[in-house]
């Protein structure tokens, strides 16, 4: 179908010009919206109502005046910081897989795992191994790229993520109620200046790799700016190519100075 055989949808024309409304002035009554938007009231309260249950706007009491949410700056906060960092990050990870030739992601935090936001797996030589795509979410405790943000992270971030964590029903969150292990594993990235995947984790969320490997190894590095860490970058190779030592040994400076670089870059722009 062309384009311009398409109609429009003029209810969502409406909707996205008041929510517009809301956003540019802050806050509106009823009769300022009519007054600069000219769509009758009986269509606005729709449209208001309609806002307030997808929790986009809601109405204040002190003047009945309607608000847009704190969750439409909050996520556009996140897309600006995601952006940024995707921005600095991209001529990092393509000089990185010219290097090295094995493909990496950078992931940010979600609270209760990692989200791909970059990959140059279709510039690495081992192409291959199919990484994200944009958007996949990775375990948190159990992968490289978790467990590197986790123990670089602030004590109260890291609380908070490990407690949403230890209330997930999920299989593969299950390990962070164990505190021994949750230590044992932090100290060891500490100590090591990278993380390495869980042994038993296989690439799925929730099953080990008696169910699901998907034959790889992974090495993952924090990105760190100040005490903020944005996110980690992450080198995966394929297990019968090299083992985790020899993985491990080859990879974690490249991948450190990586990380720095994008801080770096991340830096100049602050």
């Amino acid at each position: 179908m062309r384009e311009s055989q398409v109609k429009s949808i003029q209810s969502l024309a409406r909707g996205l010009e008041v929510l517009h409304l809301l956003q540019t002035s802050g806050a509106c009554t009823l009769h300022d919206l009519h007054r600069m938007s000219g769509i009758p009231k009986a269509s606005l309260l729709r449209i208001l109502k309609t806002l307030q249950e997808q929790g986009v706007a809601w109405r204040r009491m002190v003047d009945d005046a309607y608000v847009p949410s704190y969750s439409l700056a909050e996520m556009a906060g996140r897309m600006d910081r995601d952006h940024a960092l995707m921005e600095v990050a991209s001529p990092v990870l393509k000089a990185l897989t010219e290097e090295i030739r094995w493909p990496s992601v950078v992931a940010v935090p979600r609270l209760t795992h990692m989200e791909v936001i970059e990959t140059n797996v279709s510039r690495a030589y081992f192409d291959d191994i199919a990484l994200g795509p944009a958007g996949f979410r990775v375990n948190m405790l159990r992968s490289a790229s978790g467990r590197a943000y986790l123990a670089a992270c602030p004590a109260a971030e890291r609380e908070a993520v490990l407690e949403s964590l230890r209330r997930s029903a999920r299989k593969g969150d299950r390990l962070a109620r164990s505190a021994a292990y949750v230590e044992q594993v932090l100290a060891e990235v500490r100590s090591a200046g990278y993380a390495l995947r869980d042994p038993d984790f296989g690439g799925d969320f929730d099953e080990g790799r008696a169910v699901r490997d998907d034959g790889r190894e992974s090495l993952g590095v924090a990105v760190r700016l100040g005490a903020h860490v944005p996110g980690s970058i992450n080198i995966t190779w394929t297990r019968r190519v090299l083992g985790r030592a020899a993985g491990a040994a080859r990879f974690a400076e490249p991948a450190a100075r990586a990380a720095r670089e994008i801080a770096d870059r991340l830096a100049r722009r602050a």
